[in-house]
């Protein structure tokens, strides 16, 4: 008898719960969850750009509610189609390309320090031509995910030697990390540097070689961060200086805690934000989860990061179960780069890190961020297929086509 029988003792909520068990615990499981996990975070973001951009976005020269999220759209459609692309490239084929992908990002890197360098918000870490932009450092994740699964999955037996892991992963990694730094971008650095982390952390690196590596990345972080008065007015706000909105470096802090304390238990309504009229900075990039509290109140933000749960369990899924070294390092470089920004961007809102300024990945407004985001979903979805018992299990599915045809003959004999 199948759960699903008529069995007098069946119970249908435990059987309900039996059938997810057994969807999520398949091996399309890693697949779907990434892509369905991917898909909300996506469309959810959508969602609230137009509600946190539209009033900011009519005061523009636009006049328009929908500017904003019009723009967020058009590299919304951009990235799915990446993520497509990516989802169909095969696993050789992303060792390949490892290298020329990293030397192509740094040298779009190194392009902030060109006329076509950009100042946004005190960073030079964009470059613009006419009427594009773009923030090359986000290019950089992927390309550092790439490089360091690449060089790790070569180098695995090799690993407790120092001069296998400087060599050539040192040298290129710094040039990376100095070109981000050189911009003042010291979030991204944050990011870049929990990839490489995790990455290592997956590799199996001897705990004494990744114990000073992370000491000197914290020593360094904590040096650049203490030599800004910017950075470190933010560290003083976050440790309780504001007395309120007018104090010096709070704006944007008690604002934030204003927009999650109106919002309350249930939150005040889709678009009914008060604190996006002009009140908060960045309401629809790096403080929309603010907008989210206000708006949706707690079960919007549960929502949200229950999502990005759902996300990082497939990610594990696919690292536990690859017998793919290098799917397993890119997964992991991939699942941290997601989650740790997410981490930050949340931790940053609510006050329990310094504001850093990093977007909250799917979900923030800003092309460069979403596009790349969307495409490593895509490179996820790739590497789920490649796994022998997902792959057979989507090539046994039925076709789009060959589900319509069924259903319209199911159709045609109901008359």
């Amino acid at each position: 008898m199948t759960a699903s029988g008529a069995n007098p003792g069946f119970d249908p909520a435990r059987g309900y719960l039996q059938q997810v068990k057994e969807r999520v615990t398949s091996p399309v499981g890693p697949y779907y969850l990434i892509l369905g996990s991917g898909t909300l975070l996506l469309i959810f973001g959508l969602t609230m750009v137009l509600s946190a951009s539209s009033v900011t976005s009519y005061a523009s020269a636009t006049h328009s509610s929908y500017t904003i999220f019009l723009n967020q759209a058009s590299f919304a459609v951009v990235g799915v189609i990446g993520a497509f692309v990516a989802s169909r490239i095969s696993v050789r084929m992303w060792k390949t390309i490892a290298f020329p992908v990293f030397f192509f990002a740094v040298f779009l890197q190194l392009l902030v320090f060109t006329p076509l360098g950009l100042t946004v918000n005190g960073n030079t870490n964009w470059i613009g031509a006419g009427g594009f932009t773009m923030q090359p450092s986000e290019v950089g994740k992927i390309a550092v995910v790439l490089l360091v699964a690449t060089v790790l999955s070569r180098k695995r037996r090799v690993l407790d030697s120092y001069k296998h892991l400087l060599l050539p992963l040192g040298p290129l990694l710094f040039i990376v990390l100095a070109a981000v730094m050189g911009g003042g971008d010291l979030g991204t650095c944050l990011v870049l540097l929990a990839i490489m982390g995790a990455m290592f952390f997956v590799a199996g690196v001897q705990l004494r070689i990744f114990g000073v590596a992370a000491g000197a990345a914290a020593l360094g972080a904590l040096t650049f961060a203490l030599t800004s008065g910017n950075r470190t007015g933010r560290i003083d706000a976050w440790l309780g200086t504001c007395m309120d909105a007018q104090t010096p470096g709070c704006w944007q802090k008690v604002h934030g805690m204003y927009a999650m304390a109106d919002g309350g238990w249930w939150g005040v309504g889709l678009g009914a934000s008060r604190e996006k009229w002009f009140w908060l900075p960045e309401a629809h990039n790096d403080f929309i989860f603010a907008i989210i509290g206000e708006e949706l109140g707690i079960p919007g933000t549960m929502a949200v990061v229950g999502l990005y749960v759902v996300l990082a369990y497939a990610c594990y899924r696919l690292i536990v179960t690859s017998n793919d070294m290098f799917v397993r390092l890119a997964t992991a470089g991939i699942m941290l780069w997601i989650v740790f920004q997410a981490m930050v961007n949340i931790g940053s809102v609510t006050g329990l890190l310094p504001i850093i300024g990093v977007p909250l990945p799917l979900v923030s407004a800003g092309g460069s961020a979403l596009v790349t985001t969307l495409f490593a979903l895509g490179m996820l979805l790739s590497f789920a297929r490649a796994e022998p018992e997902c792959r057979a299990a989507l090539q046994a599915r039925p076709s789009l086509l060959r589900k319509a045809s069924a259903v319209l003959a199911s159709s045609r004999a109901g008359r």
